[in-house]
């Protein structure tokens, strides 16, 4: 198996024949070093590198300063960040690099440590898995793509939604699926959405997305039913779609039709836009929740989400971002948030989920602390319809019914 191509940026020279040694001991990677910022961007101008590992306190160009030019690099590696300063400092560093769009594997304090070298392999090869191949480094990169040949995929069917399992803290077993948009490339392969969203976004495609989705999910959820599952999946619905006051009885006759259940579908109403009125909103929300549709809160704890938007909107579930799970297993502070959520959700009677689960320990606390479902690259990425399935069989036969 190749080995993953690494660019470490350190500027202590203890630290930085460390990392080398470490990485190599620790094995799968191929591994570079240089000593500031400004060396690291000139490398990744030359070299594709799978992952960026970084300090944050540094002289001259600091790690924030780099996640700032990293942010406008093309195909910019994975990033994970190190530092001896505080874990809210590393948390919020990563909070920007995530903002700025830029895929977090790990905020590790110093000193770096075996286990956590692991994890950033298996963030690497969970990415690998998700887009269906391996090493990253050898996979021909997709050229920007443009209004006319996103708008052919969807019409042909290449953009389809693929299911990323919800797993029960209970028992262990799945109990949902979120869909989400893959687009499967003639040439290129399996396509994440950092490949054509912002284009949809752009163009006014997110409701012609969102019936495909809808679409898909319905024809899944009949493909599964006849396997003896009933899954309930959760579809992202850009907020400002809200603004058309039909939307609600539109989406119920389309379900209704399909001889499917609007208890069945769980609409995640998305962060990247708002309603032109704040009316529009609340009334939205009120009507997908009469019409019998799950409604959630999507990455709390990010962006604009608040308490007051929590109990003010009938929503049926919250998903706690992966920004506040990410690492919470070594942060008191992080941890202390989580279970301040969990105790107020299930006051408030509402599911919780927690995105972005990537670690055993994560999970054992989540569980402890009474979050109901979990869903990340532990459990599994996203996968097609019939893998879907598959892993149903596989998970155990459904539930006798009472």
């Amino acid at each position: 198996m190749n080995a993953y191509r690494v660019l470490i940026v350190e500027d202590h020279p203890f630290q930085h024949e460390y990392l080398l040694n470490l990485f190599k001991e620790v094995g799968g990677f191929e591994v570079h070093a240089v000593w500031d910022g400004s060396a690291a961007l000139q490398c990744l101008t030359t070299h594709h590198y799978d992952l960026l590992l970084s300090d944050l306190m540094m002289p001259g160009m600091d790690g924030v300063q780099l996640i700032q030019r990293l942010a406008g690099v093309t195909r910019p590696p994975v990033l994970a960040l190190m530092s001896v300063a505080s874990r809210r400092m590393l948390v919020g560093a990563g909070l920007a690099a995530r903002s700025m769009g830029l895929d977090v594997a790990g905020l590790i304090s110093k000193p770096v440590q075996a286990p956590a070298v692991l994890r950033l392999r298996e963030h690497l090869d969970n990415n690998s898995q998700d887009i269906g191949n391996h090493p990253l480094s050898e996979r021909s990169q997709p050229p920007a793509h443009s209004l006319e040949s996103v708008m052919a995929a969807l019409h042909q069917g290449q953009i389809q939604a693929w299911f990323q399992p919800k797993k029960s803290l209970c028992d262990g077993r799945i109990v949902g699926a979120e869909a989400l948009a893959r687009w499967q490339h003639p040439d290129y392969g399996v396509l994440m959405p950092g490949n054509f969203m912002g284009i949809i976004e752009g163009s006014g495609l997110e409701e012609e997305l969102l019936w495909l989705t809808l679409r898909h999910t319905l024809q899944a959820q009949q493909q599964w039913r006849l396997q003896g599952y009933e899954m309930p999946v959760s579809i992202n619905l850009p907020t400002h779609l809200l603004d058309q006051h039909d939307l609600a009885d539109r989406l119920h006759a389309y379900v209704v039709a399909r001889d499917a259940r609007p208890q069945q579908i769980v609409f995640e109403l998305l962060e990247t836009s708002t309603t032109r009125q704040f009316g529009d909103y609340y009334a939205g929300a009120c009507r997908l929740r009469m019409k019998g549709f799950g409604l959630a809160q999507d990455d709390f704890g990010q962006g604009l989400s608040s308490y007051f938007n929590l109990v003010s909107t009938p929503f049926s579930e919250l998903k706690i971002d992966r920004s506040l799970v990410h690492g919470c297993a070594d942060s008191e502070h992080l941890a202390t948030v989580l279970q301040s959520i969990i105790e107020l959700c299930s006051k408030l009677g509402l599911n919780v989920v927690a995105e972005g689960v990537e670690t055993q320990a994560e999970l054992v606390l989540l569980r402890r602390m009474g979050c109901a479902q979990v869903q990340g690259f532990l459990i599994s990425p996203a996968v097609a319809v019939g893998r879907f399935a598959a892993m149903l069989v596989e998970d155990g036969p459904p539930p006798a019914l009472i």
